[in-house]
């Protein structure tokens, strides 16, 4: 079900596309999904017999604010009607897929009796529960997809990099030097690498940090960290920027152990 070159957007655009009742999810589970930075798909519960094909898939997301959304995937088909009979020993050949999708483990159990007249309709493997949310999430965490390749854009790259130095408020960051070599940029990429909200001494901050990617006019790429948060005093917005990932995350990891 997960393709490791499809990103988080593309593989929700896809499930919600193919869903006969997508237009049923809650507006409020939709916008949510939208801040969603990785995902994990697992088998469920599956049924299978000469009447039914039947399988239900876990979709779990991991969303900006550090916490996990399911949903629920129903997949089934029963045997295509025959233009004509068959000969002895063919059976009837499955019908088209047809894809629903819910937020409640419920519902989904309630749809998936629906179709094969009962409730027995228990998972394939393992225990679900918040204790198998915390386990999806620290395997997105500890193993992210493989990265796409980068689309790099000319697009006055240049005075981006320049105004990505400039709104820097951290003194340990990038010098001169990165400031004159990123003068030759020409095109450039932006990734969102990690977004997190938690407690730093009793109040809610916000930790996000970007990659932005320069292509440089003698075919070199350097990249520049922002981190973007709001772990200050006043709770006011903060940009650091940063020339390695190691130096950005450890400047999120000393504003909070939590991050």
């Amino acid at each position: 079900m997960s393709d490791p070159y499809e990103t988080t957007e593309q593989h929700l655009e896809r499930i919600l596309r193919r869903a006969l009742n997508s237009f049923d999810l809650p507006d409020s589970t939709v916008e949510r999904l939208g801040t969603a930075l990785a995902h994990s798909s697992s088998l469920h519960s599956s049924h299978h017999s000469p009447a039914l094909h039947r399988e239900t898939y876990r979709h779990t997301y991991l969303l900006a604010d550090g916490t996990p959304l399911a949903l629920w995937e129903l997949v089934h088909c029963g045997p295509r009607q025959a233009a004509a009979p068959r000969g002895p020993g063919h059976g009837a050949e499955p019908g088209p897929l047809q894809h629903e999708l819910y937020d409640d483990e419920a519902d989904a159990h309630v749809a998936a009796a629906r179709l094969t007249g009962g409730f027995c309709d228990g998972p394939v493997f393992g225990h679900d529960g918040p204790q198998a949310d915390l386990e999806i999430i620290d395997a997105l965490m500890a193993a992210p997809p493989a990265p796409l390749p980068r689309m790099y854009a000319p697009d006055n790259s240049a005075d981006h990099a320049r105004r990505v130095l400039r709104r820097a408020e951290n003194r340990n960051g990038p010098g001169e030097e990165t400031a004159l070599l990123l003068r030759a940029a020409f095109a450039h990429h932006i990734t969102q690498i990690f977004g997190r909200q938690c407690q730093v001494d009793g109040r809610d901050a916000g930790f996000t940090l970007y990659e932005h990617a320069f292509l440089l006019l003698d075919g070199s790429e350097t990249s520049l960290w922002e981190v973007e948060h709001t772990a200050t005093p006043d709770g006011r917005h903060m940009c650091e920027v940063y020339g390695d990932e190691e130096a950005a995350r450890g400047a999120m990891e000393s504003r909070t152990r939590i991050c």
